[in-house]
């Protein structure tokens, strides 16, 4: 603990209080030179109580959202809304692509394939609170997007300040260019798989921005609702990726393995639950489809 042998008369008056700036003459050696806010130890035991309540807030929140295994869906959205569909990223596990193209290829939507569409039907939509997914079945802020029709989706969410939007892309960088005009009632959001961006290179995983590119548009995004979805994961450095996920500072990460077969680059299940378990330190941290990768039950047979 400092002593504080001197304080200045300066002081300013902000709401509901008085700051005063004085002079500590003492401190431990590892604080010499840096700012410092000093709290009468009434005030350290409130903020201790918020930070516990806090952390048992957010350990409630993992219990009741991992009890279950959502696998088609995030498990917090209430609805998904579609004002724009189709994508041109072509990642090699869409299924929404694979959707569009088998079961749904007879739909106005996707008669002329997976390409980008605006469905003016959609802007009739009404929302009563809750957490609505944007544009499950395509990627809003894709290069290929005009950017009439993405003001033209957020000028409509404006409509409804009660409900939370979940955007989610793999080109965050976009979101720049609409930063000055999106409501507070965004939750921005980028899908990050990997810290590797030789997995995309090398197994042509996608043709969106690789993931370095994600992170570092996420990480410099200054908005305070930020989302993480790192499925399908892909493998990873563990410590790189931690890194990673902490500068971008996400309220919310979404972990899961791939849901449709497609043999993907995956981590080991071990890998995988001690990423879980670092991010669970500092941030909500929500699990999806957890199991073994595809590959691990084939180690009995190898020597």
């Amino acid at each position: 603990m400092a002593l504080i042998r001197e304080v200045s008369r300066s002081k300013i008056k902000l709401p509901y209080r008085t700051y005063y700036y004085g002079r500590i003459n003492t401190l431990p050696p590892e604080l010499i030179g840096k700012r410092v806010v000093i709290l009468v130890y009434e005030e350290f035991e409130e903020k201790s109580k918020d930070i516990l309540r806090l952390r048992l807030i957010k350990q409630f929140c993992e219990y009741v959202l991992n009890s279950k295994n959502c696998s088609k869906m995030f498990n917090i959205v209430s609805k998904t809304w579609n004002p724009v569909t189709g994508c041109l990223h072509y990642c090699t596990y869409c299924w929404a692509r694979k959707l569009a193209l088998t079961k749904l290829r007879n739909h106005e939507r996707y008669k002329k394939g997976f390409i980008p569409r605006l469905n003016e039907k959609e802007f009739k939509t009404k929302f009563d609170e809750g957490l609505v997914f944007v544009t499950d079945m395509g990627d809003l802020f894709g290069d290929f997007i005009p950017s009439d029709w993405i003001i033209k989706v957020i000028n409509y969410i404006r409509k409804f300040p009660k409900t939370l939007f979940l955007f989610l892309t793999k080109n965050p960088e976009r979101y720049f260019e609409f930063i000055d005009i999106m409501p507070p009632n965004a939750i921005l959001g980028a899908t990050i798989e990997t810290n590797r961006d030789n997995i995309y290179l090398e197994h042509y995983i996608s043709r969106a921005p690789l993931p370095s590119r994600r992170y570092e548009a996420m990480k410099k995004l200054n908005w305070d609702k930020k989302f993480i979805s790192i499925e399908p994961i892909l493998d990873f450095d563990l410590e790189i990726f931690v890194k990673w996920i902490k500068e971008i500072n996400p309220i919310i990460v979404y972990v899961g393995y791939d849901n449709y077969n497609n043999k993907l680059l995956e981590p080991p299940l071990k890998k995988t639950l001690k990423l879980i378990e670092t991010l669970s330190d500092y941030t909500l941290t929500i699990k999806k489809t957890i199991r073994p990768a595809w590959y691990e039950g084939l180690n009995k047979y190898v020597n």
